[in-house]
């Protein structure tokens, strides 16, 4: 691997992480396409990925910073040591609580379903492909009878259980956990970016959680020539992985999401004619 192909694998895992195409699905094809993915150890590539996603966990980190310390300080203080009840605490000791609450079914659903996630079909181009286009349905028939009416005060716990489950379905490759859990939220009648906003903060236990169990367990595969190209994809992701959360956050506040839809549904679209014609392997 050279450095531009570690770049440019930086800005696809960075980029695709937080927008609601699917990061899965973007790193999977990049890496088929540049024939990044040895078939006789396939297990240094999940262990490349596995690394470089500390990038974009270190870019909704720094991103949300001053929201995650109100809401670590708010939570404890309101729960410990006021003893507060949930519906008189604030909108940040509120907050901590509907991320809990929001991540319990993609921790149930993770574990009942790990090795379903973790075979073959985690990285097979066809379930990516018709994951890609079937969210992208989804997704449109949440912008069209969405009320967009609902600000971050107004979610309640059932809204945070109904977006978790939603988060739990970003376990099927090419979803994306941002893609599913926005779409959560606009059924739901979050207006977009309150969904978004509220999908990147439940987003942050579950993808730390993720990313370092994939580390501990992709270090026997890493080697002293990887760290090079490590290095720079890992802070590559970060850097775009930050533009692209700042990025979405202002964009849903004047558009809609059908340039994802449409995006999500030509790219899987365009990974159904590279298998067919035999240019890449599922």
């Amino acid at each position: 691997m050279s450095i531009i192909e570690s770049i440019l694998l930086g800005i696809v895992q960075g980029l695709s992480e937080f927008l609601p195409i699917s990061s899965t699905g973007h790193v999977t094809l990049v890496g088929k396409l540049l024939n990044l993915v040895p078939e006789d150890h396939p297990e240094s590539w999940t262990a490349f990925i596995a690394v470089i996603q500390l990038g974009t966990m270190a870019a909704v980190l720094v991103y949300f910073a001053k929201d995650i310390i109100n809401i670590i300080k708010d939570f404890f203080k309101e729960n410990l040591f006021e003893r507060k009840k949930f519906s008189a605490q604030n909108i940040n000791a509120r907050l901590g609580w509907l991320v809990i609450i929001g991540t319990i079914p993609v921790v149930i659903i993770g574990l009942l379903f790990e090795d379903i996630i973790e075979g073959s079909l985690t990285k097979n181009l066809y379930v990516i492909s018709f994951s890609l286009i079937g969210l992208a349905i989804i997704l449109a028939a949440a912008e069209k009878f969405s009320k967009l009416k609902k600000n971050m005060n107004d979610i309640t716990v059932k809204d945070s259980i109904i977006i978790g489950i939603a988060q739990a379905f970003a376990l099927i490759p090419g979803s994306s956990r941002s893609g599913t859990t926005i779409t959560g939220g606009l059924f739901l009648g979050l207006k977009r970016d309150v969904a978004a906003r509220f999908s990147f903060l439940l987003s942050i236990p579950a993808v730390l959680a993720s990313g370092l169990f994939e580390l501990f367990d992709s270090l026997d595969y890493l080697t002293a020539s990887m760290m090079i190209n490590l290095a720079v994809a890992t802070i590559v992701s970060g850097i775009s992985g930050y533009l692209a959360i700042d990025f979405l956050l202002k964009y849903l506040k004047k558009h809609t999401t059908f340039l994802f839809v449409y995006y999500r549904i030509a790219i899987g679209v365009f990974i159904l004619i590279l298998l067919f014609t035999n240019t890449i392997k599922s």
